[in-house]
């Protein structure tokens, strides 16, 4: 039965499902497949059993056929459509969306991520190279058209809650701001020296975006220095000494920000219009912008006759995708496939695991998988790419940031395969220019 040739007839009312929900005080356990249920009945839409009996692309507790057991890491998933998670009423759904952030490769990456605690839906969108948006329902509001219409949309049409604005576009509406404080700043230093300090701010943006500078700090300065221009490059050169090793700025405690973009290197004069561009940036999602700008913009500012193109010279990841992954990612993605059969047969018994050298005895199955495991991992953490170009350095960002995705998605299906989860092995930046 498939929901695309053509819907159920509803059998439960939104009143009827509010009022049934709305006194439930079950465990998550108790309550999570009953309420998903309730909700396809609601929806006019099959159930995961109804339309498809054997949980290929529609089920419960997607992933809970580990040979180790244990949960799922979804409640209920559907290809290409979402993957949900509950928790108990007035649960953390935010822990839950993590777990779901978490397993997104092992589902298949779907474009919606919904959390549920039986009295709240919360609806994020994970398409790639998007701008994120969340959908908040609270039950009562299913008894408004507009609120069932946008989680009818996660049963049967996704796309309805795709964002417009791409993150390429929100790359270079930063991109852009920052051009014009490049040419603001034109006489204010060695090009060098320009690129290097509106790199330092932009590297500002993204740590206060995700709390590496804590409480706003950086708004705070900011802000600070719109009342003072002349004491900016003070509070500035302050706050990238403290970022240099570590200490306290304005009693709050720095962390040491390590890579030599802080080491010795202090702040320009910026004036009161300068200032004001800033602001108008920390207005932008920096946790949305993606980090190839930053050698986008170093490469644009070291030459003065391109700092008025840097928007419009700044190259997506889409496009630099077309050589990564072709010539890099996607045999690194098929020798993980050979890994994880291997892996696989290793586990169920049909392939004998040999033998250890010392000492002389044959491996357990555990023991064998987990060495095929070590060694494709190996093969990451050792992988040297060259960038014979050697411009903004995005190339080498995007290549180490698939190689990652691919070392977090072996991680991923070992432990759907029953191994361990491993934290030993990270791929570190091993590429060079």
């Amino acid at each position: 039965m498939s929901s695309s040739a053509g819907a159920l007839a509803p059998v439960m009312t939104p009143v009827a499902f509010i009022r049934k929900w709305k006194t439930a005080s079950l465990t998550e356990r108790q309550t999570a497949q009953e309420h998903f249920i309730d909700l396809c009945a609601l929806f006019g839409h099959p159930t995961p059993t109804e339309e498809d009996p054997k949980g290929q692309f529609f089920a419960f507790e997607k992933g809970a056929n580990k040979v180790a057991g244990g949960r799922g890491f979804a409640d209920v998933w559907k290809k290409g459509h979402f993957a949900w998670e509950y928790k108990r009423k007035n649960g953390n759904l935010d822990d839950a969306l993590l777990q779901l952030v978490r397993y997104a490769p092992a589902l298949q990456s779907p474009p919606l991520q919904v959390v549920c605690d039986i009295e709240r839906f919360r609806i994020h969108t994970a398409w790639t190279n998007t701008v994120p948006v969340t959908y908040e329902i609270a039950l009562d509001d299913l008894a408004e058209p507009a609120s069932r219409e946008i989680l009818r949309n996660v049963f049967y049409d996704p796309e309805k809650l795709k964002p417009a604005k791409t993150r390429a576009a929100l790359t270079a509406e930063a991109a852009d701001k920052f051009s014009t404080i490049a040419l603001r700043l034109q006489g204010c230093g060695t090009p060098d020296e320009i690129a290097h300090f509106v790199n330092q701010l932009v590297f500002c943006f993204f740590a206060q975006s995700v709390r590496l500078l804590p409480d706003g700090l950086f708004t705070k300065l900011l802000r600070r220095s719109a009342q003072n221009p002349e004491r900016a490059k003070g509070y500035l050169s302050k706050l990238f000494e403290a970022m240099e090793g570590g200490g306290e700025f304005d009693l709050t405690e720095i962390a040491w920000f390590n890579g030599g973009l802080f080491d010795g290197s202090r702040a320009l004069s910026l004036d009161d219009g300068d200032i004001g561009l800033l602001i108008a940036a920390d207005s932008l999602d920096w946790s949305l912008i993606d980090p190839t700008i930053f050698g986008t913009l170093f490469e644009r500012f070291l030459d003065p006759d391109k700092r008025a193109q840097i928007g419009a010279h700044y190259t997506d990841p889409d496009k630099i995708m077309k050589l990564v992954d072709p010539v890099i990612l996607r045999p690194l993605r098929a020798e993980w496939e050979v890994a994880k059969q291997q892996i696989a047969e290793l586990l169920s018994g049909e392939r004998t695991p040999p033998m250890r050298k010392k000492p002389h005895r044959r491996m357990t199955q555990i023991e064998a998988a987990e060495e095929v495991r070590s060694q494709f991992l190996e093969r990451l953490r050792n992988l040297r790419i060259l960038d014979p170009a050697c411009g903004s350095g995005n190339f080498l960002y995007l290549a180490l940031q698939g190689v990652k995705d691919i070392e977090n998605r072996a991680n991923l299906e070992c432990e759907i395969l029953g191994l361990s989860l491993n934290c030993h092995w990270s791929v570190q930046k091993s590429f060079a220019e």
